[in-house]
């Protein structure tokens, strides 16, 4: 899952201007970046699902897109993957994880941040936060949902947004999957301890390697998150063994 040239120099740009989110002596919340907090909920759907590709038609120049596998049964709670793009990107990066859905039978929402990455990074949670729930209640609309299997899975800035939104929302997210995150920034409230899988390259060009290793799985480790630590030889990118190995994770 490599970058493109115009979403590798957006995506160093979004990085450069992070402030450091971790230094010894500061606290895991920070205050005043918006509500985090995401309402809808699984339950009994009212809408016959479209096996395959939906668009979402929630938003007009961005959007997204649910996939439904081939395997689905109505009557069958199916787990859930929510997949967040990288900066510069779109829902468009995941369309490799179709296969996989049909093939591991998890329902699969794509969505688009409302600008070119998620608003945390910006003016903190709110538009995008909104169309997630929005997404979401779409989702649970049509299909059938396990609440004991959703997760919540990103790469590069989707991973730092995937973290920080996750540990909001443990009552609703079973699992946290992080791929080459670059921060962490929670607010409060903290809802539940999902466990987490962080996966990044140590040739990262993007988004240190360091940084991964050295301060966001250790402090969630402190705050008394289970993380699961993968390490590759390779750059800013998903290989796809960490993939697989991602979602063996998330299925046990």
């Amino acid at each position: 899952m490599p970058l493109s040239r115009r979403a590798f120099l957006e995506t160093a740009a979004s990085a450069l201007a992070l402030p450091a989110v971790w230094h010894c002596g500061r606290a895991f919340t920070e205050p005043g970046i918006g509500d985090p907090r995401l309402s809808a909920r699984p339950g009994l759907p009212t809408v016959s699902p479209t096996i395959g590709l939906t668009e979402l038609g929630l938003g007009s120049a961005r959007d997204g897109w649910l996939w439904v596998p081939t395997g689905y049964v109505a009557d069958t709670p199916a787990p859930l993957v929510l997949v967040l793009h990288g900066a510069g990107q779109s829902a468009d990066l995941w369309t490799s994880y179709r296969t996989r859905a049909d093939t591991r039978g998890f329902v699969l929402l794509a969505p688009d941040s409302r600008g070119g990455t998620w608003d945390v990074l910006s003016s903190g949670f709110g538009p995008d936060v909104a169309f997630l729930d929005d997404a979401l209640a779409f989702t649970f609309a049509r299909c059938r949902i396990d609440p004991g299997r959703i997760a919540l899975a990103g790469f590069s800035d989707g991973a730092s947004y995937a973290l920080s939104l996750g540990v909001s929302n443990g009552d609703l997210f079973t699992h946290l999957i992080a791929y080459s995150p670059g921060f962490l920034r929670p607010t409060e409230p903290l809802v539940g301890k999902p466990p987490v899988f962080v996966s990044h390259g140590t040739a990262d060009p993007i988004l240190a390697y360091g940084n991964t290793r050295n301060d966001i799985v250790p402090r969630l480790r402190d705050e008394g998150y289970t993380v699961t630590f993968e390490s590759f030889d390779g750059g800013h990118t998903v290989p796809a063994e960490i993939s697989e190995q991602a979602l063996d994770w998330f299925a046990s």
